[in-house]
């Protein structure tokens, strides 16, 4: 086998190892993630799973590092070409909403698990999961400081309280999903977010009076 062929069969195996490494991790969490579970799914030696990643926190950053690559083109990429502000926000909630329940992953977000895997502990995983969510959440709140700004949302709204509550919903919505397989979990998600993003009221025809 060539060089040029070899090195492309590395990099398919590699991917192989990343999207089913995923998929378990988001069913059994990062902790289930180990060598010997991928090697005997993949038909591979453990050798060859170790001889890609070294380590099993390796293979946890990989997984985590792909999940927001699927993330990012599941709920930002549809949304990104919404006008900034509110429209975006609606957009991005909408595709958020989408992705959890379409079922992206089998075992639910795998950002949800890991948040619950990794509280209280410290260590490369958990600071790659913290940079990950502060950076989806200063992306949110930049269009919620436009939207505020656009006077599309009421000017005294605080960003993080908003994206807060927010993370809140979709929190929930996987967990309805994912634990109770309820059917009306994608239509309550839907009212608690249209009621966070409701626009400021219009003043009345007439500068507000009353009719006399």
């Amino acid at each position: 086998m060539s060089p040029r062929h070899s090195a492309a069969e590395a990099a398919r195996t590699r991917e192989r190892i990343i999207e089913r490494g995923l998929a378990l991790a988001s069913v059994d969490g990062l902790e289930g993630l180990t060598i010997g579970r991928l090697a005997a799914d993949l038909g591979l030696s453990k050798s060859g799973v170790l001889g890609h990643f070294g380590t099993k926190q390796a293979l946890q950053l990989a997984a985590l590092e792909r999940a927001a690559v699927v993330f990012n083109a599941e709920v930002w990429r549809p949304a990104a070409g919404a006008p900034p502000g509110l429209p975006r926000l609606r957009a991005l909630c909408a595709a958020w909403i989408s992705y959890l329940t379409r079922g992206v992953f089998p075992g639910g977000c795998p950002f949800v698990s890991a948040t619950f895997e990794q509280d209280g502990r410290g260590g490369p995983v958990r600071v790659l999961l913290r940079r990950q969510f502060r950076a989806w959440r200063g992306r949110v709140c930049a269009e919620v400081r436009t939207a505020v700004r656009a006077g599309d949302l009421p000017p005294g709204t605080d960003p993080a309280q908003l994206v807060f509550e927010l993370y809140g919903v979709m929190m929930s919505l996987n967990h309805a999903i994912q634990l109770h397989g309820d059917p009306a979990a994608a239509r309550h998600a839907g009212a608690a977010v249209e009621r966070l993003l409701s626009p400021m009221p219009q003043p009345a025809a007439g500068g507000g009076k009353l009719a006399q």
